[in-house]
This record gives structure tokens, C-alpha cells and sequence, in this order.
């Protein structure tokens, strides 16, 4: 048994990268996650077009036709079939967030949030005049807007967030979340987090037993 579920069809990593980058971005998550024995789903999305609403709709549709082509092999397992886990960066965390909280998925997993803007970030609020034309997100992950710290967390999540602190994009405390499980700091800017290979193993780590640190 490992990560509190006895043997069998391997648990599903869904990733999601951030504003402005594409699926590729979380390329080097998705591949630290299948070695250690996870199935991936490195989702893209038009970050830049569109607000969260939209993408969060976009993305629960993709979610939904992967699923729908797996439901057989599957099926007759209820407790012992694969847990669905999300790992996100920047507006991937938020539209996590607002995923599980509309509509939680079946056998859902655990949370890593990379960098997440989870009340907002000023610095969107300061480029919003300037980049809302290009940005379409901005909106959604501003402080002022209060969009991102309004989405409510589900009770019972095990949710861990990996913050970096030379973020000049979303600081240490608006990465906050209330009802986060676990948190981790590395010395890292905002834009290539997950490059790094101590927080690919945290990732894995967290989504196998709840902690970043080794137990």
C-alpha cells in the first residue's frame, strides 16, 4: 500500500500551468509524476484570452471526455480505482481551486499548489489598467477583485503549497490559503518553480503521503 490506497490501476496527476505559458510548462512535473508510478494529464488551456469562468468550463470539459474514454476499466472499483490529484501553477491553482469547489470530483486526491495567487496578487491590480486588454485572467487574480479569495475550500482537502520566496509576481502571504495541510518555501522566483528538482520531489512526495518532508 502506498499513499493510504492498496495496489492497483495508478492514480491520475491532472496539471495545470499558469497565465501566458502553455501545457509544456508542466512538462517536467508530468514527468517526475510518471516516474514515480503516477498517470498524467497535462491539460493546456488559452491563458491569456479568456477569464476564469471560461477556462474552468474549458478544463472540466477536458477532464470529463478523458474520463469518460477510462470509465470502463474502471468500473466495479469504487474503493480501490485510481484517485484523481491536482497539481497546478499561478492561474492553474485557481482554477483548481474553482473546480473542486463547484464540483468535486469523484475520488479525489490530493492538491499541490505552485505559487498560487490565493488572495489575489497586487501585482495584478497594478498591471490591470495597463494589461487587462491582454490579459483577459487579470481580473480574476487581483486583491481588489477578490475573485480568487472568494472561492471556498472544501472541508477534508489535503492541500499543500509550495511558495518561492524571491516571488516578486505573488508574495509569501498571498499565497496563503486557509485549510492548506502542508507548505513549503524554496528560494525561487515565480516563472520556473517547477523546473526545479526539490520541488518536483516534493510534489511526488506530497501526493503520495500528505507531507513535502520526508516522514
Amino acid at each position: 500500500m502506498e499513499g493510504g490506497r492498496a495496489a492497483g490501476p495508478p492514480d491520475r496527476v491532472v496539471l495545470l500551468h499558469g497565465m501566458g505559458r502553455t501545457w509544456r510548462s508542466m512538462s517536467p512535473v508530468a514527468r517526475a509524476c510518471e516516474r514515480a508510478g503516477f498517470e498524467t494529464i497535462n491539460v493546456g488551456y488559452p491563458g491569456t484570452r479568456w477569464r476564469l469562468p471560461a477556462i474552468v468550463d474549458l478544463v472540466r470539459a477536458r477532464l470529463a471526455a478523458v474520463n469518460g474514454s477510462r470509465a470502463q476499466a474502471d468500473r466495479g472499483m469504487p474503493e480501490t480505482g485510481p484517485r484523481l490529484h491536482f497539481v497546478g501553477h499561478s492561474l492553474g491553482c485557481i482554477v483548481i481551486r474553482s473546480i473542486v469547489a463547484q464540483d468535486r470530483p469523484e475520488r479525489l486526491g490530493r492538491i499541490v499548489l505552485m505559487t498560487p495567487p490565493n488572495r489575489g496578487a497586487r501585482l495584478a491590480d497594478r498591471a490591470l489598467p495597463w494589461l487587462g486588454w491582454l490579459l483577459r485572467p487579470l481580473p480574476d487574480l487581483t486583491v481588489g477583485g477578490a475573485v480568487a479569495a472568494s472561492i471556498p475550500t472544501p472541508a477534508g482537502l489535503e492541500i499543500g503549497v509550495i511558495a518561492g520566496t524571491k516571488d516578486r509576481t505573488v508574495s509569501l502571504e498571498e499565497t496563503r490559503l486557509l485549510g492548506e495541510t502542508d507548505r513549503a518555501l524554496v528560494p525561487c522566483g515565480h516563472s520556473f518553480l517547477m523546473r526545479r528538482g526539490d520541488v518536483q520531489e516534493m510534489t511526488v512526495r506530497f501526493l503520495r503521503t500528505g507531507r513535502f518532508a520526508p516522514r
